[in-house]
């Protein structure tokens, strides 16, 4: 699959024009959260979805605001002390949250629907925390089947690299919750010249990145440019060894598309000059393996 840029909406200001203008641009995907923008988001980007029926929707289950934490309560899905810790893998409240999803997106079908961090879940207990995954697993097959979800899959921060699971894993808990072909088709992860270990692993052809090419899984980046930290860390010089006539951040983007088996890099901005660049970056050939190697072991160089 060709790497692609998307819109992600955590942190991003003025989210209906966002993605208004990556609608505009050609995006494919617009990424989201029941949590982002104090739990507006979603409704926040409603009208740009329904004015953009092509564009594809990723949201969440896991985190969410006080406000909907008390909704849940109040629905009987939560218990006051599980919408306390804001964040539940619990099967009742993955069911209500997809279908409060739908709701708030206005969409009949939602195309992922990501499990949020799920090493949130049983912190330290391997075999129970699996145990969960596989059960919100067998709840959005339930919803598959209904026709209110195109897949599911898993958003984490730091799950893959700590080990709490591993792709193979999660496809292995996918086919035990659908007792068979599964629709879990998605694994969401952050990448940039900072958290380097998935370009590492993937250039010796291991870790989460080759894995989920292989299962055919979409592999959505986040975080490119460290919460905007990376321009500033990278210097010209580096840029101009990435791609020479880059700026910092399009170097650094370029280095996130590139990686083998990223099919989208999601970038959270509402600055159309940001949105154009990173645009530009993305649209470039990709750096070649070797090229990759070398600005990874700059970077890791004392």
């Amino acid at each position: 699959m060709t790497t692609r840029l998307a819109l992600g909406t955590y942190r991003c200001q003025a989210i209906p024009e966002a993605a208004a203008r990556a609608a505009a641009s050609g995006a494919q995907w617009i990424d989201t959260a029941p949590n982002y923008a104090t739990g507006q988001a979603q409704t926040l980007l409603a009208p740009a979805l329904a004015a953009h029926p092509a564009l594809r929707i990723s949201t969440k289950a896991g985190f969410f605001t006080a406000a909907t934490g008390t909704d849940a309560v109040n629905a009987g899905v939560l218990t006051e002390n599980q919408a306390a810790a804001r964040h539940s893998l619990a099967p009742g409240y993955v069911r209500w949250q997809a279908s409060r999803n739908r709701d708030q997106l206005g969409r009949e079908q939602l195309d992922l629907v990501l499990l949020h961090n799920p090493e949130r879940a049983h912190c330290g207990d391997r075999r129970a925390l699996h145990h969960a995954i596989r059960d919100a697993f067998e709840v959005l097959e339930e919803e598959a089947a209904a026709g209110h979800v195109a897949g599911y899959g898993v958003a984490t921060w730091a799950g893959l690299e700590e080990d709490a699971f591993t792709v193979g894993e999660l496809l292995a808990l996918a086919a035990e919750a659908a007792g068979g072909q599964h629709h879990m088709a998605a694994v969401q992860l952050p990448v940039s010249l900072v958290m380097m270990t998935p370009i590492t692993q993937s250039l010796e052809g291991r870790g989460p990145l080759p894995a989920a090419a292989a299962a055919g899984l979409r592999v959505m980046t986040s975080a490119p440019l460290h919460g905007g930290e990376l321009p500033n860390i990278v210097d010209q010089e580096l840029a101009d060894l990435i791609r020479p006539g880059l700026t910092p951040a399009q170097a650094c983007v370029l280095a996130v598309a590139s990686c083998p088996g990223v099919t989208d890099v999601l970038l959270a901005t509402s600055s159309a000059p940001h949105w154009r660049e990173a645009a530009e970056a993305v649209a470039q050939p990709c750096l070649t393996a070797d090229q990759l190697r070398e600005i990874t072991g700059v970077l890791a160089s004392p």
